[in-house]
């Protein structure tokens, strides 16, 4: 391919999509990592949340959003959501010409190498029933012992900023009570809220226990897009986009990242 057959395609977006505001967590380390990247968001607000929806819609849903980024003509979409990455990503992944980057599978390989013998895994409900963290984990290792524990409500704690209600507290206690019994080396924060649960988790376990994803993750997408010749040099646009309720969208993505415009809705 010509230098100018490069050029023209590093300049192209890519794309992220999550239910909502929890993707923007990986979403803020890619742009810090790569400011130069021509970025488009999206975040789902008329199906959120995924953690409680079937995988036939998840699957839909995701190729909505795909056939979106096509007609926006990314080089790549980054699926910034684990519920997404767990039942959608195998379905659709042959159907694009551009790369899909899910967070799940881009980070198992390196997580499985990282020589431990017991890894947990927090997560929505949806991405524990489809075991895909343990399946990818085992691929790569198949002597490493993974425990899955879904906490359904941390996604609200995080995007309703209730980390002192005694409720929450108890809720996250409750969920390491029950990962302590397993004894892990190390425990993977597997949806991209769960992070910013981490002055709460800390105060029942060491911070140095718990692996946030998002930053293998966006580490993972620079290396390839760097062996694809496809990183860009000049340039850093940002566009977000909401399938509903772009005022709340704006309300709730300060948790993660500084959305300075309206989000443009696409219904």
């Amino acid at each position: 391919m010509s230098t100018l057959n490069h050029n023209n395609l590093s300049k192209k977006p890519v794309g992220f999509f999550d239910s909502g505001v929890g993707g923007l967590s990986v979403y803020a380390r890619f742009r810090k990592l790569l400011p130069y990247e021509n970025t488009l968001y999206y975040g789902d607000l008329a199906n959120m949340p995924y953690g409680n929806k079937t995988k036939e819609e998840l699957i839909g849903f995701a190729r909505k959003i795909l056939d979106f980024y096509k007609e926006k003509d990314v080089k790549a979409v980054v699926i910034a959501c684990n519920t997404s990455s767990a039942q959608a990503y195998d379905e659709v992944k042959n159907d694009y010409e551009f790369n899909i980057y899910p967070i799940i599978q881009s980070c198992a390989k390196i997580i499985a190498s990282m020589d431990y013998g017991k890894i947990g895994v927090f997560a929505t409900a949806a991405t524990v029933k489809s075991g895909v963290y343990t399946r990818e984990l085992q691929k790569y290792n198949k002597n490493l012992k993974v425990l899955e524990i879904p906490c359904p409500n941390w996604v609200p704690i995080v995007e309703n900023s209730r980390y002192k209600d005694a409720s929450s507290i108890e809720d996250v206690k409750k969920q390491l009570d029950k990962m302590e019994k397993f004894s892990p080396e190390k425990i993977i924060l597997g949806c991209t809220h769960y992070p910013y649960l981490l002055s709460l988790l800390k105060e029942f376990a060491p911070k140095e226990l718990f692996i946030d994803p998002a930053e293998i993750f966006v580490n993972y997408i620079k290396t390839d897009l760097e062996k694809s010749c496809l990183l860009n040099s000049s340039g850093g646009q940002e566009t977000f986009y909401v399938s509903a309720n772009p005022e709340s969208f704006m309300t709730h993505s300060k948790i993660f990242y500084n959305v300075n415009k309206k989000p443009i809705c696409t219904q």
